[in-house]
């Protein structure tokens, strides 16, 4: 099984089978055209084999209930949430989720930041939001870390300047070694 998931891996695809069986051992059996799950002799998925690499096929009733519940959502609604708290969380959740191969995996991290505002007020909640997006920091770890280190209330340093080459005689540019000419001592 695939961590927590209730996917397996299998020839670098990941296959969904039903979320009870998540840390339970399983068989799987391959032909050309179908990928089969079994759990203690009885088959509990079958799939058409994909060739994308790195991806998932899920079946929705693979996944819990509450799981399935989250299908039903859309990013809109997510960040239209998120607007209740203002700007800056909204821009937040649309890098979260955009963030994410499958925007549903950017649902929790969004869903973690409004609980945040059962414990913080919405002005905090925004300013950490405001901090995140600003340091491209998005993801709910940060804004809880922000908001616990109460760095929601100091402004985000500029990023310093690019600073200058170094200009000194022992420094040598690019030009000097593709001249074609052997180097000659000083």
């Amino acid at each position: 099984m695939w961590g927590n998931s209730c996917h397996v891996a299998f020839d670098d695809h990941w296959y969904s089978v039903p979320y009870q069986l998540v840390q339970q051992e399983v068989e799987v059996r391959a032909t050309a055209g179908t990928v089969e799950i079994s759990h203690r002799g009885v088959r509990v998925a079958s799939h058409a084999r994909s060739q994308a690499r790195h991806r998932a096929t899920t079946v929705t009733e693979h996944r819990p209930k509450a799981h399935q519940r989250y299908l039903k959502w859309t990013p809109s609604r997510l960040v239209d949430w998120a607007q209740k708290t203002g700007p800056a969380t909204a821009e937040l959740f649309e890098k979260i989720m955009a963030s994410k191969p499958h925007r549903e995996q950017g649902y929790r991290s969004c869903l973690g930041v409004l609980r945040l505002g059962k414990a913080y007020s919405p002005e905090r909640l925004e300013a950490a939001c405001r901090r995140a997006v600003d340091l491209n920091a998005c993801s709910y770890q940060s804004v809880k870390s922000i908001l616990k280190c109460n760095l929601d209330s100091l402004p985000v340093e500029p990023a310093a300047p690019p600073q200058p080459p170094l200009n000194h005689p022992n420094i040598r540019v690019l030009e000097y070694f593709d001249s074609g000419e052997p180097p000659t001592l000083q």
